[in-house]
């Protein structure tokens, strides 16, 4: 079989299973969000924390809910990482020092689902900090995207109340009924394709065939990698991250592994369909992240394959920086379901891709990462850019726009581009403060296009919370470490504000009927309009620099 061949069948059983899935795991985060029971480890859990289940909160009081567990989660990351060497399961001696800037920056970026590392992971992190706080916010930062998914449906689905639900049933469920069972399944099934799970420190030493004495760090890896991936986290046990034999063994783990990370972001649309009582209406938003997706990983592929920039080819492909044992296709397909999503995990290193090809990772997460996106992320703002394709579609017939039978009034549009603006915002900014300044100039191991390129994707990852990294740049300093964090804290909680001030001044709304001048919004003319508002959007706002970056490079 040829590789190209081989490639096709990878993602056309890829596209396949995640087919398959769609309806039944849909329907079941449908009933796990809608379900007026509660399980005895739910029950148990909200008398530890002092929730009232039956309780409904609205918009503010939501939004204060995410805030503050949020921010309790960053400080008991934060505080965990600086005392790690007075607990158990440490490393005697840490290649990195763990200073309050890296654990500032690292406790942000867990909690806000971004999982941007500034360090080695094997040799900066004991195994309790790697299980008790980063493997724990990786489900939890899941959970809270998809409880604030969820929150935004309600608004579209309940009239005339500002209530919205209960953030603390909505994460415990999320983490409990969702995430844990099929994190489980998927750990044990990495494990029998070769993953390693275990609690070896620095203790294994082997004499190599040269009769050089090697260290082989062991670590609880297969339990962290399956919800790595699931929640779209992407924070590796190794610097290598998911390129590291140890995480991502063999081409059918490769496989698993991407499908873990698109599986709960591509079943979500058929879960909103379920809840607003129109299941065409799912599947037209599933429509639009699969379009986007299937012509992204195209053009990913093609330029990986077949286009000769500045990255050196062999055999017709750009293999610097790939695994042999997944090959150029394999690992394109990774590269761009990663940065659709906001997993920001790697199998391959991004900084080595062709110059277009790097542009594809690029362009992929300041779409938004809405195709399918992150845990609950990618559909909340896809559903923002919905709205957004109704307003423009009102403005062109001079009718007040409606969107599954709300209006979308003025302030729901302001709160919609507000949205949108945030991450464009924090991305040219950093990129434009960094490039100022020549102490982080100095940080680029690259001039040119390809050190801006550098720079560009550091804050489009941080802003867009994914987390993945063209490297060739020194982060791990007091003004990267801060910027970096900051810009992760932004980019994922002033969305969240937004969205949650969204659904409850829709949820405030009634329903209007459909009418004869209502835009169909199930039909693929819908679907085309969304997409090409989606790319026009993103190409008015980030095309200047992506000119001087990426494609600037492409052409020298």
């Amino acid at each position: 079989m040829s590789t190209t061949t081989a490639g096709i069948t990878f993602l056309a059983l890829l596209v396949l299973a995640l087919a398959a899935v769609h309806v039944p795991f849909g329907d079941y985060m449908y009933r796990v969000y809608s379900s007026a029971k509660d399980t005895r480890a739910e029950r148990i859990v909200y008398r530890i924390i002092g929730a009232d289940p039956r309780s409904e909160q609205t918009a503010g009081s939501y939004a204060r809910s995410v805030l503050a567990f949020s921010a309790i989660s960053v400080l008991f990351l934060f505080v965990l990482q600086l005392v790690q060497g007075k607990l158990p399961l440490r490393l005697n001696d840490p290649a990195t020092p763990m200073t309050p800037a890296l654990a500032w920056n690292t406790a942000i970026s867990f909690v806000t689902n971004t999982n941007w590392q500034a360090y080695s992971g094997e040799s900066t992190q004991g195994h309790l900090v790697q299980m008790a706080g980063l493997t724990v916010q990786n489900f939890v930062s899941a959970a809270v995207g998809m409880a604030v998914a969820v929150a935004l449906v309600r608004g579209f689905v309940r009239t005339r109340t500002g209530e919205l639900g209960n953030f603390w049933v909505d994460l415990v469920r999320g983490t409990l009924r969702i995430l844990l069972p099929v994190a489980l399944v998927a750990a044990v099934i990495l494990i029998a394709g070769g993953t390693i799970q275990n609690f070896h420190l620095h203790d294994q030493i082997v004499t190599t065939l040269n009769g050089v004495q090697q260290t082989i760090t062991g670590g609880p890896v297969a339990s962290q990698e399956a919800i790595k991936e699931l929640g779209t986290n992407g924070g590796g046990f190794y610097n290598a991250n998911s390129a590291h034999p140890f995480e991502n063994p063999t081409t059918w783990t490769n496989w698993v592994e991407i499908f873990l990370l698109l599986v709960v972001s591509f079943s979500l649309p058929r879960t909103f369909g379920r809840m607003v009582g129109s299941p065409k209406q799912g599947l037209a938003i599933a429509a639009v992240m699969g379009f986007i997706a299937l012509f992204s990983v195209t053009l990913m592929s093609v330029f990986q394959m077949q286009h000769h920039g500045t990255v050196p080819t062999a055999i017709g492909a750009a293999t610097e920086g790939v695994e042999q044992r997944f090959g150029v296709f394999d690992s394109a397909v990774f590269a761009d379901a990663t940065t659709l999503t906001s997993t920001g995990a790697v199998n391959s290193f991004h900084d080595s891709y062709t110059s277009l090809g790097g542009l594809m990772t690029l362009f992929n997460m300041q779409l938004g990462e809405i195709a399918p996106g992150g845990t609950g992320s990618g559909l909340y703002g896809m559903l923002i850019l919905a709205i957004i394709t109704v307003f423009v579609a009102g403005l062109m017939v001079g009718r007040t726009p409606e969107y599954l039978g709300k209006k979308i009034t003025p302030r729901e549009i302001k709160l919609a581009a507000s949205y949108f603006l945030v991450t464009p915002l924090l991305v040219l900014i950093g990129t434009a403060v960094a490039m100022a300044l020549p102490d982080q100039r100095a940080a680029m191991l690259n001039s040119g296009p390809h050190g801006l390129s550098e720079v560009l994707y550091a804050f489009t990852s941080a802003a867009n919370n994914n987390g993945s990294a063209f490297a060739g740049i020194s982060v791990n300093t007091t003004w990267y470490n801060t910027a970096l964090g900051l810009t992760m804290a932004f980019g994922r909680f002033l969305p969240i504000i937004l969205v949650l001030a969204l659904a409850g001044s829709l949820a405030r709304q009634g329903s209007t009927p459909e009418s004869v001048g209502t835009l169909p919004t199930h039909r693929p003319q819908f679907v085309g309009m969304v997409v090409g508002v989606t790319v026009i959007l993103v190409a008015l706002t980030f095309l200047p620099v992506l000119a001087l970056g990426p494609l600037a490079e492409g052409i020298h």
